[in-house]
């Protein structure tokens, strides 16, 4: 059977892990510090995607995330009517 990741990739993995342990992973903008271990994995796969080593694309969740924006769109859409309601009956008083 095939391997699922380079050796390369394994090495950015365990490195992120043993920076995570020292506390100095950080993530995103933020630059907060990384606490959880699944994250750490995550960082040191995306590093290695970017250097391009062998590791399989991201699941892609379009089931998931199509429900999100299509709720996302209904909620935005009733809060508009909302405030549209209150803009008027401020304007009355």
């Amino acid at each position: 059977m095939a391997r699922k990741y380079s050796k390369k990739a394994s090495a950015k993995v365990g490195r992120a892990m043993k920076k995570r342990k020292a506390g100095t992973l950080r993530s995103g903008r933020s630059g907060r510090k990384v606490k959880s271990r699944k994250q750490a994995i995550a960082i040191g796969l995306s590093e290695a995607r970017r250097e391009g080593k062998k590791v399989p694309p991201k699941k892609s969740s379009s089931r998931s995330s199509s429900k999100r924006s299509s709720k996302r769109s209904s909620e935005s859409s009733s809060g508009r009517k909302r405030s549209k309601e209150r803009s008027a009956r401020k304007s009355k008083r």
